[in-house]
């Protein structure tokens, strides 16, 4: 995806009323609905075979479970980005779509105007969040990071290194700021955040923010 395509969106939910209106307003905005689906495995179905670049994902669903598309969708083509868009802001939801891989949770009370802001920024690999559930985000960023986990690419001698800029962006990311914000404290574009976030995913053979937040705080770069 270049800066002049437009963004390749697919909307899962399984209320056709909702559904529907949901992929015409992000038509209607210049966004591309490269399918629907109405269920779990419909969606993983199609999504395979229409390879959108931002899956809007409803968690209920029949036939197989937001979450579990959310997984297997990222496990075929890591470069997905999956904004969650539910009824639900209870916190193990939200909790739960973080650690199936999903870039963002809006709650469906969400505007219009909100929402193609949040398909555009997921897209670029901003996390998106409704406000409140940023904090709760990031405390579960830093409890996986708590967690053993295998890295041995990483941490291996003759890992690859990362440059000072790309060490600095990594380590905001960890404090939980937002690409925007990023590139404001360092006067940088936003791009250029970006293009640092892809170099080190790269280098560190990691697929996401969240397994880039883990691999930062385990290294402690998310302190002062």
């Amino acid at each position: 995806m270049t800066e002049q395509d437009p963004i390749k969106v697919m909307v899962v939910d399984d209320h056709p009323m909702w559904r529907d209106a949901v992929a015409r307003d992000l038509a209607e905005s210049g966004l591309q609905v490269v399918a629907t689906a109405g269920d779990g495995e419909q969606a993983v179905r199609r999504a395979k075979a229409a390879a959108p670049d931002v899956l809007v994902l409803d968690l209920n669903l029949p036939a197989k479970p937001g979450v579990q598309v959310c997984k297997e969708l990222i496990a075929h083509d890591p470069a997905l980005r999956v904004l969650v868009l539910s009824a639900s802001g209870e916190h193990a939801d939200v909790l739960e779509a973080v650690k199936s891989g999903a870039t963002g949770y809006l709650l469906k009370s969400a505007s219009t105007a909100e929402l193609l802001d949040a398909v555009r920024r997921t897209a670029v690999g901003d996390p998106v969040f409704t406000p409140g559930l940023a904090g709760l985000v990031l405390g579960e960023y830093r409890r996986l990071a708590a967690e053993p986990a295998p890295a041995p690419e990483a941490g291996a001698p003759g890992a690859p290194r990362l440059t000072d800029r790309e060490t600095e962006v990594l380590r905001l990311v960890a404090k939980g700021l937002s690409y925007k914000q990023i590139a404001e404290r360092l006067v940088i574009s936003h791009r250029t955040v970006q293009n640092h976030v892809q170099n080190t995913l790269g280098k560190l053979q990691l697929h996401n923010r969240v397994e880039l937040v883990r691999y930062a705080i385990e290294r402690g770069l998310d302190d002062d």
